[in-house]
C-alpha cells in the first residue's frame, strides 16, 4: 500500500547534532518497518516525514568530501562558535546557520517512485519554482547538484545546496536554503568543493535586508505537495491524533 502522507514538522532552530540523531531514529524505524512488512509477508504504510529546521552555526562534510575544503581550525571554529562534523550524506563541505531553511525529507520513495535521480530533480524543481515566485530565473548546473543563478557566466551562484543518502529506497539528508543567510561563513570554507563559484541568498538577491522565511516556507511546501503529490499533516495534526 503506498502511502504519500508526509508529516511535517517544524523544529525551529535546533543543534544539528541532535537533528542528525533524530533523523537517523526516523530514518532507521521506516527501514525496520519495511524489513518486518518483507519477513512477515505484509504491506503495512511505510511512514514519510519532512523535516524544516534552521541550526545554529555549523559545517557538514559528506563521506566522500575532501576535509582540505575546511578551511579552519578547531580554535577558530570555537571562536566562531561553530560546530563541524562528517556525515554519511553524499557531497562535499557545506555550512548550515540561522537564515537558513533546511528540509530533511525522510521517504520511502517506494511510496511515491524508485528513482533517485528523480527525486533530486524534484527538490532542485521544488526550490525554482519557490524562487520564480519572487522573480528570480534559478536553474540546474550540468553535474553540480543544487540551485544556482547565472549558470554558465563568471556570476554563477549557489543559493540551495543538496546532499542526500538513501538506503532501501528510504531517504534522509536533503537541502538548504539561503534566505537570510550571513554569507561571511561561506568564506571559510570551498563550498560543495568547488572553487572560483560564488554563494548567495535570497535577501541578497532582491537586495532586502530580510525576506519573510515563513512566507518562503509556505511555498516551498505547496510545491513540494504539488511534485511528490503528497499530503501534507502539520504538528498540530499529529498532536490533535
Amino acid at each position: 500500500m503506498k502511502n504519500h502522507l508526509v508529516q511535517l514538522q517544524e523544529l525551529g532552530l535546533r543543534d544539528y547534532k541532535e537533528t542528525w540523531d533524530y533523523q537517523q531514529k526516523i530514518f532507521q524505524e521506516v527501514i525496520d518497518s519495511k524489513i518486518r512488512n518483507r519477513r512477515e509477508a505484509t504491506s503495512k504504510p511505510t511512514q514519510n516525514t519532512l523535516l524544516l529546521v534552521e541550526h545554529p552555526h555549523v559545517y557538514t562534510l559528506g563521506k566522500s568530501g575532501d576535509l582540505s575544503n575546511l578551511l579552519l581550525t578547531e580554535e577558530q571554529l570555537a571562536a566562531k562558535s561553530a560546530t563541524f562534523y562528517k556525515i554519511n550524506r553524499g557531497g562535499d563541505i557545506t555550512y548550515h546557520g540561522p537564515g537558513q531553511i533546511v528540509g530533511y525529507p525522510i521517504l520511502d520513495l517506494e511510496n511515491f517512485f524508485t528513482d533517485i535521480h528523480k527525486y533530486l530533480r524534484l527538490l532542485e524543481e521544488m526550490v525554482i519554482l519557490t524562487l520564480a515566485e519572487y522573480g528570480l530565473k534559478t536553474e540546474r548546473s550540468e553535474g553540480e547538484t543544487g540551485v544556482w543563478l547565472d549558470v554558465g557566466t563568471p556570476f554563477a551562484r549557489k543559493i540551495c545546496a543538496l546532499g542526500v543518502r538513501a538506503s532501501r529506497w528510504v531517504t534522509m539528508h536533503g537541502f538548504a536554503l539561503n534566505v537570510n543567510t550571513n554569507l561571511g561563513y561561506f568564506d571559510h570554507i570551498i563550498p560543495c568543493g568547488i572553487k572560483d563559484k560564488a554563494v548567495t541568498s535570497l535577501h541578497v538577491e532582491l537586495g532586502k535586508k530580510e525576506v519573510s522565511e515563513k512566507k518562503v516556507k509556505e511555498k516551498l511546501l505547496k510545491h513540494f505537495s504539488n511534485l511528490f503529490e503528497a499530503e501534507l499533516q502539520t504538528n498540530q495534526e499529529l498532536k490533535a491524533l
